[in-house]
């Protein structure tokens, strides 16, 4: 993982209950290499199986957030798999998940951040899919995601007619959560965000997340949802919570 012309592979820096993976191309627009698909993934599997870990942030160097994957080397029999692989595994992730987006949010990444429990974006901040340009027809994980995020006009204004979108528009059609006004103020509010996700109670945080997608894609497990409510109303958890409410102080979840 050394360094080259083209910056550095991703990296990963876990804090407490806060992870953050930061792309590191700045000087070619963050872009992703196939080699950086499967680090990835062994992050997202790092974090994964740290029970500490609450909040993951992915944040990008320079002035723009990813230019997607590398259109010099598409065309290779597996590029598409790898990639639906990793936005796949970044959707399942079992921490909360954030996405900074600043400058350019091109290609692929447009769909790495769907995959994203919330998107935070700067002014200036724009994305675009230029897809059917270069005759690449998206993978089915990212058409799902647009279509059921964002709609099928929208989607079908993305994809197919490759129209590009403003900080102002991607907030408008539902792909931001929130836009603020530069850039410093961005970092303060993914910040923010990360601390107070992170001082909620694990077990009803993760839990909600982890059924509120199963929801979404017709998979609920009703028999494993009840368990994991059984679990949160028996924890200490809860004890604490209702505890510090009544002492109007903040809580300290444990977990458990």
């Amino acid at each position: 993982m050394s360094e080259t012309p083209q910056g550095q592979p991703p990296d990963l820096v876990v804090d407490g209950h806060i992870a953050v993976i930061t792309l590191r191309r700045p000087e070619v627009a963050n872009r992703l290499e196939p080699e950086d698909l499967d680090l990835l993934r062994q992050y997202l599997a790092k974090v994964n199986g740290d029970t500490q870990v609450r909040v993951l942030r992915i944040e990008g160097q320079g002035r723009h957030f990813c230019s997607g994957f590398n259109i010099g080397r598409l065309g290779g029999a597996d590029a598409g798999a790898r990639f639906e692989a990793l936005a796949n595994a970044l959707e399942r992730a079992r921490p909360v998940t954030i996405a900074v987006l600043h400058g350019g949010v091109y290609g692929g990444a447009t769909d790495l951040a769907l995959a994203c429990d919330f998107r935070f974006g700067a002014a200036g901040a724009e994305m675009s899919v230029p897809a059917a340009r270069l005759g690449l027809l998206f993978y089915r994980g990212g058409l799902e995601r647009y279509v059921t995020r964002l709609g099928l006009a929208t989607a079908k204004r993305i994809l197919l007619m490759s129209d590009k979108f403003d900080g102002a528009g991607m907030l408008a059609c539902g792909y931001l959560d929130r836009l603020e006004d530069s850039q410093q103020a961005l970092q303060a509010l993914a910040a923010q965000t990360s601390e107070s996700l992170a001082g909620m109670a694990p077990l009803a945080l993760l839990g909600m997340k982890k059924h509120l997608n199963r929801i979404a894609h017709g998979q609920l497990d009703t028999a494993e949802l009840a368990r994991d409510i059984a679990v949160a109303d028996s924890s200490e958890d809860l004890r604490e919570g209702a505890l510090a409410w009544r002492e109007k102080r903040a809580p300290r979840f444990a977990g458990r």
